[in-house]
C-alpha cells in the first residue's frame, strides 16, 4: 500500500494535499506535478512511503532540479513509484532505455510479492537481492531538508514506517499531513 502527499509552504505555514500518481511516469513529470501546488518561489514536497519498506521526499523550488531522496534505493526500484524517482542520474548511470517506462503496462503501484532471493551454491536462499544499479539502503541528497529542520543524520536514521510523521513534526505541519492521510 502507498501514501503520497504533497506539502506545499505558503506564507500561512504548509498545506497539505493527497496526490494520486496514476498519471505520473517520470521526475519531470512529478516536479511539474509539484509546481502546480506551488505559491511562488516556496519549497514544495512530495512524500512516498510503501508501508514499512520505503519513503522517498522529492524537493522542488520554482525551477530548479528536483531533489531527492530515497531511504532503501533497492526496495523502491522493485516498485513503479520508486522507479519514478530512481533516476538514471541519481543512479549514476546511462539510461539503458529511454523508453522503457512505456513498456512497462499494469502497473498500478499496488505490486506486492516476495523480495527476490539469490540461491548460492549450497542451495540456502539468501537475503533479498538489490536489482543491478540500485544499492540496499539511502540514495539521494541527504540534505534536502536540513534548511527546514531534519538534517541529514536524523533523516538517515528514520524508519521508513514512521518517516513521514517525524518529517512533519519537524516542519511543524503534523496535522496537515495527518489530515490528508
Amino acid at each position: 500500500m502507498y501514501f503520497a502527499a504533497l506539502l506545499a509552504r505558503t506564507e500561512d505555514g504548509w498545506e497539505a494535499s493527497d496526490t494520486e500518481l496514476d498519471d505520473v511516469e517520470t521526475l519531470a513529470d512529478l516536479a511539474d506535478l509539484a509546481r502546480e501546488a506551488a505559491t511562488d518561489d516556496e519549497p514544495v514536497l512530495v512524500c512516498i512511503e510503501q508501508e514499512g519498506a520505503w519513503f522517498g521526499v522529492v524537493r522542488i523550488e520554482g525551477e530548479d532540479d528536483p531533489r531527492v531522496f530515497v531511504s532503501n534505493a533497492a526496495a523502491a526500484m522493485r516498485s513503479s513509484y520508486g522507479e519514478i524517482l530512481l533516476s538514471d542520474e541519481l543512479l549514476g548511470r546511462e539510461p539503458e532505455n529511454p523508453d522503457a517506462l512505456d513498456q512497462l503496462v499494469d502497473l498500478d503501484g499496488t505490486e506486492d510479492g516476495e523480495p527476490e532471493t539469490k540461491e548460492t551454491a549450497d542451495g540456502d536462499e539468501s537475503g533479498p537481492e538489490a536489482p543491478e544499479g540500485a544499492p540496499i539502503g539511502p540514495l539521494g541528497d541527504t540534505g534536502l531538508l536540513a534548511d527546514l529542520g531534519l538534517e541529514d543524520k536524523a533523516l538517515l536514521s528514520l524508519a521508513p514506517e514512521d518517516a513521514l510523521s517525524e518529517i512533519a513534526d519537524a516542519l511543524g505541519c503534523t496535522d496537515v499531513l495527518e489530515a490528508v492521510r
